[in-house]
């Protein structure tokens, strides 16, 4: 028996191989399914099983497409009504793999059908559970993200998952290992922990929400406390994952063409295509296409398209660095965005060889923003409100990324203003969106908050 977490970290999301007896079971992956069969075949393995924890919000699961591949069913827990061909397990119901067994543990409460599959070896003993968003190292899954009855709240949710833990998770033993389908970064949990892995023991001694001595009410005023609005494309991926989507062979043919600046501009005008640098942001600072977004490939890419974009279905035209182009159409597809259009063949230089006009981005020091700062320049802080509610600087406005689209108000027209992060990664997608609204009177803070720390600008903690 053989476990292996095949972790990415762009969504921190886990996916997970099980093999036994020279079978495997698949859980949770992503849309890219060549590496599961590949790592299949490579142990002379057969894909026995799909199991699927839930319907995903954040990504776009592989389910259908590692299905046709392999013939290998797609296993939902209770209460899940798939568009498509899928086995719905009963509570409890067991699956054979080799020697070990799959059991299904209906846990509902980070969505109705939401499953925990908890692994047990050629002994019958428990080994490990696959907790999906039911349970994180450090957290448990938001309960506002499911799709439910117009009569149940998010409070009618978190109670189900406060019943789901107590009586179906916390009475196995301690040793048992929890693989959890998320880590630090994910939108799915509120306090994830950096750890993939734990044992169960660890996390009733740690996690907030296992507390042995905690009521139902407190569970649910804890979990539903400081929960921000999920990004705007998650209902859009659950839809996706219930209803089926385009083969991820067909949505890589067609974001990979290789686009003349002729053609680029063209279907640009023509589909209103958002152009989408993923460049290094030194690179788009310096030179960039007008009116182009800023998201680097080297940051937390596709989760910040979902939240920034949002819309999936609109065309997209990328500028990126050579060699890049599958691995940029790849993430976008992770998330949904199956409409790109192709890409810019030979870049920006191409681009400006051909006689069309570039732009750039005002980018200063910390050195520099604290000289502004002494004759009042406007400061914009666009980290999270649990990193500015730790540090931040004094009469600085906090208008969040993710949310960017609340604040556009809050901006000044006339008259240079500043926007940082904590290291320049989201401040320069930040000046990025204000620039193509008409901002163009916005400055990056090169090294964001990290560098103004290291200046020695005044700090509030």
């Amino acid at each position: 028996m053989k476990v292996e977490q095949i972790y990415t970290g762009c969504l921190a999301q886990g996916a997970y191989m099980i093999s036994c007896n020279g079978e495997v079971a698949i859980i949770d992956p992503l849309r890219e399914v060549a590496p599961y069969i590949e790592k299949a075949n490579a142990i002379d393995g057969t894909i026995k099983y799909i199991f699927e924890t839930h319907f995903h919000a954040d990504f776009v699961s592989g389910h259908l497409t590692l299905a046709e591949k392999t013939g290998a069913p797609i296993i939902y827990g209770p209460l899940a009504n798939p568009s498509f061909d899928a086995l719905i397990a009963t509570d409890g119901q067991e699956f054979p793999l080799g020697d070990c067994t799959i059991k299904v543990l209906h846990t509902p409460g980070h969505t109705m059908e939401s499953t925990t599959y908890l692994l047990q070896d050629a002994s019958g003993s428990p080994h490990a559970i696959f907790s999906g968003d039911t349970l994180f190292l450090g957290d448990v899954g938001r309960p506002d993200l499911a799709q439910k009855a117009a009569d149940m709240t998010q409070e009618d949710l978190a109670g189900m998952l406060y019943d789901s833990l107590r009586a179906k998770i916390m009475t196995l033993p301690d040793e048992v290992i929890v693989y959890p389908a998320h880590g630090a970064g994910s939108a799915c949990g509120k306090n994830m922990s950096k750890d993939t892995v734990d044992t169960l023991g660890n996390q009733k001694r740690m996690n907030y929400a296992l507390r042995a001595d905690m009521s139902k009410a407190e569970f649910i005023a804890e979990v539903t406390d400081g929960l921000l609005p999920p990004p705007k494309y998650f209902p859009l991926n659950v839809k996706l994952n219930k209803e089926g989507y385009a083969s991820i062979d067909t949505v890589v043919a067609q974001g990979t063409k290789a686009l003349s600046p002729e053609e680029f501009e063209q279907l640009a005008e023509q589909h209103q295509a958002i152009v989408l640098d993923v460049r290094h942001q030194a690179d788009f600072i310096e030179k960039h296409i007008p009116r182009s977004i800023f998201i680097g490939l080297n940051g937390s890419f596709a989760p910040w398209v979902g939240a920034l974009i949002a819309d999936i279905s609109l065309p997209i035209l990328l500028v990126v660095d050579p060699g890049k182009e599958e691995e940029a159409v790849t993430r976008l597809s992770r998330v949904g965005f199956d409409n790109t259009l192709g890409y810019l063949n030979g870049g920006v230089a191409a681009w400006e060889a051909s006689g069309r006009a570039t732009d750039d981005m005002r980018s200063v020091s910390a050195a520099d923003l604290k000289t502004a700062m002494e004759t009042g320049a406007k400061v914009y802080d666009v980290r999270k409100e649990s990193e500015y509610e730790t540090a931040h600087l004094p009469e600085v406005a906090l208008t969040p990324l993710d949310f960017i689209s609340d604040h556009y108000e809050a901006f000044p027209k006339d008259g240079d203003f500043y926007v940082h992060c904590a290291g320049g990664y989201r401040s320069v997608i930040a000046a990025s969106i204000l620039k193509r609204r008409g901002y163009h009177n916005v400055i990056d803070v090169a090294g964001g908050f990290a560098a103004i720390k290291k200046e020695g600008l005044e700090i509030v903690s």
